[in-house]
């Protein structure tokens, strides 16, 4: 072989063994268990978020609850003395027609469940013999679905039949009540039965002449809530002409509406003004960014991180640390222990569960962020900083103040998508409908200080400083905060948990104090849960 020929065989033959041996270094057993594990959280996160889409979002039920506040407050006596600025408060709460208002609430969440309801029928019709659908959901869960809407739109045709009445509109009242009683001829549930007797019992008391059937008290009781068991009581005693138990209504609707009024204006008029403040805020900031350029609080000119580690590093803390252990290793050990959040019983039980379960799952990920960056200790400066002698509070409060008007906004964008499906963190619901108050004071802790911490620690203190590596701060907040969105596991929360995981970012990367945004999000997650336990007891209480 020629003398050149020869080099060239040697060259390539040595080329192609560093290459191999490349490829074997990438191909380590660690890489490879990695790799498995990411198939296995991919296909759980998938079929979580893609088993949202049978779940309604919580959204209908709290316009709902803020509905039943507004009618409440309704039941104010027109005899009773009001000044002019407590008419003014008393209209910009309720506004000028509560009563039309509400029904056309009503009528939209009814639209939106018989939607919902129709969609259900349709893909029990097209695998009425499968365990399974082809969206991956069980059919048993799909029959709960049903029946839980079809009680939801009975209940719902009761109430719309009572707004309509207390309206003058008797006849379209009656229409609504009749179909009703139609489609509950043959009641499922106890529930569809009680529901099914009070129907008959309030169209016979707005029938000319009124028909009263017997125990009709007992069974408005048992059966209505709010201003529409109010409502019921008052045409029942009107009947009866019972004036003592009417005048006894009457004052503790008087007491209820005054309460509720104020109800409504901590959970309306507060966050407006603070709202109002945000856009104040938001705007002076984007002029000081048109006016000062790079030296603006808005501004993205941030030095990156010194990262000491590599991408391997975060991909196991996430796969390993967050999703593995946290979606897979620590509910398997509750459940071994027959602990489940759906089979505990009372309320405070499952409130010790869910603090018990966050508490160990953030703990187990917590331990494999430390184990994981260890051996780069002492780490660079400016990492998992908790400064206390800073302006800290100015970015967490400025930066709540500013998220209020934008999140705002981008939840009636995410509204109109998902149109109510697309499911919730189902811990709001039970906050919602909670009334004990050490439960609710275990899910606040939960919600309010054991989350920010663990998640701005782990996804601001670390996946967003990691990302800094590769990418620049704008592309680290944006994709940290895609993840963080994906991990809460509810299709339609990813746009606005996207959009808050974003402005958290953002005021971590411009503060450099993880205190910041701890803040930020324990102000966030605390006035929802405040706010939702206000609509709920407001509801309850009546």
């Amino acid at each position: 072989m020629p003398e050149h020929g020869y080099a060239r065989a040697t060259c390539r033959k040595a080329v192609y063994v560093v290459a191999t041996e490349k490829r074997m270094k990438l191909v380590t057993p660690k890489r490879l268990i990695l790799a498995a594990l990411t198939v296995m959280v991919v296909a759980l996160v998938g079929s979580s978020l893609l088993g949202s889409l049978e779940k309604p979002q919580i959204t209908n039920r709290l316009e709902l609850y803020q509905t039943n506040l507004i009618l409440s407050a309704t039941g104010m006596s027109d005899a009773a003395p009001e000044t002019e600025v407590q008419a003014q408060l008393r209209e910009a709460v309720l506004g000028k027609e509560p009563l039309k208002t509400a029904q056309e609430d009503y009528q939209e969440v009814r639209e939106s469940v018989q939607t919902e309801l129709n969609g259900l029928q349709t893909r029990l019709k097209e695998n009425p013999a499968s365990e399974v659908t082809t969206e991956g959901a069980p059919t048993s869960e799909i029959l709960t679905l049903v029946d839980q809407q079809r009680r939801l739109l009975a209940q719902l045709d009761l109430q719309i039949g009572l707004l309509q009445a207390e309206q003058g509109e008797v006849n379209a009242a009656q229409q609504t009540w009749e179909a009703l009683s139609d489609r509950l001829r043959s009641p499922r549930t106890e529930r569809d039965a009680a529901i099914a007797r009070t129907t008959k019992t309030v169209q016979g008391l707005w029938n000319q002449p009124p028909n009263i059937e017997e125990d009709a008290s007992s069974q408005i009781e048992t059966t209505l809530e709010g201003w529409f068991r109010a409502v019921s009581l008052e045409r029942l005693y009107e009947v009866q002409q019972n004036s003592a138990a009417l005048t006894a209504l009457e004052g503790e609707q008087e007491a209820i509406a005054q309460q509720t009024l104020l109800k409504l204006a901590v959970i309306g008029v507060l966050p407006g003004i603070a709202a109002v403040t945000g856009i104040g805020l938001f705007i002076f900031l984007v002029i000081q960014r048109i006016t000062r350029g790079k030296e603006a609080i808005l501004s993205f000119q941030a030095t990156p991180w010194e990262t000491p580690w590599t991408w391997e590093t975060v991909w196991q803390v996430l796969i390993v640390g967050f999703f593995f252990m946290g979606q897979i290793v620590v509910p398997l050990l509750l459940s071994l222990l027959h602990l489940t959040f759906t089979g505990v019983g009372s309320s405070r039980v499952r409130a010790v569960y869910t603090l018990v379960y966050y508490l160990t799952m953030a703990s187990s990920a917590l331990l494999v962020l430390f184990f994981s960056i260890r051996s780069h200790r002492p780490l660079p400066d400016a990492w998992f900083r908790y400064r206390f002698q800073s302006n800290w509070p100015l970015w967490g409060v400025g930066g709540y103040l500013v998220a209020l008007p934008l999140m705002l906004g981008v939840s009636l964008v995410n509204q109109q998508f998902w149109q109510g499906q697309g499911g919730s963190n189902p811990l709001l619901q039970i906050v919602l409908e909670e009334n004990d108050p050490l439960a609710l004071g275990l899910f606040l802790f939960t919600a309010a200080i054991a989350a920010p911490i663990f998640e701005e620690t782990l996804f601001r203190g670390f996946l967003l400083p990691s990302l800094t590596r590769y990418l620049p701060a704008s592309g680290a907040i944006a994709l940290s905060s895609l993840i963080f969105a994906i991990a809460h596991l509810s299709l339609s929360e990813v746009l606005p948990l996207t959009a808050l995981g974003a402005i958290l970012g953002f005021v971590y990367v411009r503060s450099r104090n993880l205190l910041a945004p701890i803040l930020l999000h324990c102000l966030w997650n605390s006035i929802t849960m405040i706010g939702l336990f206000i609509l709920g007891s407001g509801t309850a209480s009546n």
